[in-house]
């Protein structure tokens, strides 16, 4: 395993994280604990997750993966400086006006519900999961600078921010001495890419932002696990894949293939080991719900593409 520079900071993290999004949902508990294992053996040291993870899923309150990571730290025996945890704050977790957004009020609250489920006194990484318009963004940076400065946080970074609104961010924490978002969470894959290129990219080399992509492999669109002549299986992740279905993704998924096939790699490893070839991006969040999926994911540890390469698969 590589291990990359968390932006700007001194930490060091894989250079692939573990999502938990699937824990509780489409992984059941002892098949979380069992990927949890694999990953953290192959030397993966940083994982994913947030408070509504998955809340969504009949019968799940939410909080349901912090959970079962803070219980896989403590059947397992794991050194906590050992794993670099990251969970997120936003999303509604109960019933009241006050349960949900980026309030000095909610984010107090919910820090200590995930440190509970976590069953840990610590956060490596705090990240806001969207933006909160109903909220001053210097409420929101106000507040996670008193959890870093309580020792309750170490960084904080965000997800799903738009280029503006992250420079927004950046100059309100240099303005009012403010610790500063260290990290950000965009949706970014191959058939994915505007959202993070056009601008947030630039905005992220030139500060020094640590980049955590998530979904790189487009809810599994770039495993090769549908095909252009195959009906997708009826699923709700299956019915979420079919936004990808054109002629310019068919195409680009052949593409893809075929340098897996010369290079000995699988389809998926193709496609993370694009992105991490790109200097800006510091870790790809992969969400295995398996072990044979987290043991097709690791085949990119390591594995870069050549300019050639890269050329060929972004082709027009």
């Amino acid at each position: 395993m590589e291990y990359r520079k968390l932006g700007r900071t001194g930490v060091k993290v894989s250079e692939l994280c573990l999502g938990t999004m699937q824990f509780g949902w489409t992984a059941d508990e002892p098949t979380s604990y069992g990927v949890m294992s694999a990953a953290f053996e192959a030397g993966i040291n940083i994982f994913d997750t947030a408070d509504v993870y998955s809340r969504w899923h009949p019968g799940n309150p939410g909080g349901v993966a912090e959970t079962l990571i803070g219980n896989w730290i403590k059947q397992r025996g794991i050194l906590r400086d050992q794993l670099v945890l990251a969970t997120k704050v936003r999303g509604r977790m109960g019933p009241g006006p006050n349960d949900e957004g980026l309030s000095r009020r909610h984010i107090m609250d919910a820090v200590e519900a995930s440190l509970r489920r976590l069953q840990t006194d610590y956060v490596d990484l705090y990240q806001t999961h969207a933006p909160d318009d109903a909220t001053p963004i210097e409420e929101t940076l106000g507040a996670l600078s008193d959890l870093v400065r309580q020792g309750k946080v170490r960084y904080i970074g965000c997800s799903n921010y738009p280029a503006w609104r992250l420079m927004q961010a950046l100059w309100v924490s240099d303005a009012r001495a403010l610790d500063r978002f260290e990290t950000l969470q965009p949706h970014y894959s191959l058939v994915h890419r505007e959202e993070y290129e056009l601008e947030l990219a630039e905005v992220c080399r030139t500060y020094q932002i640590g980049v955590i992509p998530y979904s790189p492999l487009a809810g599994g669109f770039l495993t090769g696990k549908y095909r252009r002549d195959q009906q997708p299986p009826n699923s709700a992740r299956a019915s979420g894949v079919q936004r990808y279905y054109n002629d310019r993704n068919w195409d680009l998924l052949g593409r893809i293939e075929r340098i897996a096939r010369e290079r000995g790699k699988s389809i998926s490893a193709v496609a993370l080991g694009w992105m991490l070839s790109d200097p800006t991006i510091t870790s790809p969040i992969i969400g295995p719900r398996n072990l044979e999926q987290l043991d097709d994911n690791l085949l990119a540890v390591g594995f870069r593409l050549s300019p050639d390469e890269i050329g060929n698969i972004v082709a027009l």
